[in-house]
């Protein structure tokens, strides 16, 4: 595939295909950072303070799918990764 048609593929995946089955990023995201929140602060005991984002959630999402790399060279892989970094993006600036 071409970077174009990598791209093309991508905004299929993100804007219409992943929000129409799970709505908007930014508020996809935010309910998965309250759970891994909740989560991590009884497990680890750390402090309110330390929060993860919507951003984070794209981030380590983008970390578990070049996880999965290692293992596969499913080219879904790398356009989930491309997908995820684009909308963390998008959540950082909102």
């Amino acid at each position: 595939m071409s970077r174009e048609e990598i791209l093309e593929a991508v905004k299929k995946i993100i804007c219409y295909d992943k929000n129409n089955e799970y709505g908007e990023p930014e508020n996809n995201f935010k309910i998965i950072a309250d759970f891994w929140n909740t989560y991590l602060h009884g497990k680890l005991q750390y402090d309110s303070y330390l929060e993860i984002t919507g951003e984070d959630v794209g981030i380590m999402m983008a970390l578990f799918k070049i996880g999965r790399m290692t293992a596969s060279e499913k080219d879904d892989n790398f356009l989930d990764g491309i997908g995820y970094l684009a909308c963390a993006m998008e959540c950082k600036g909102k």
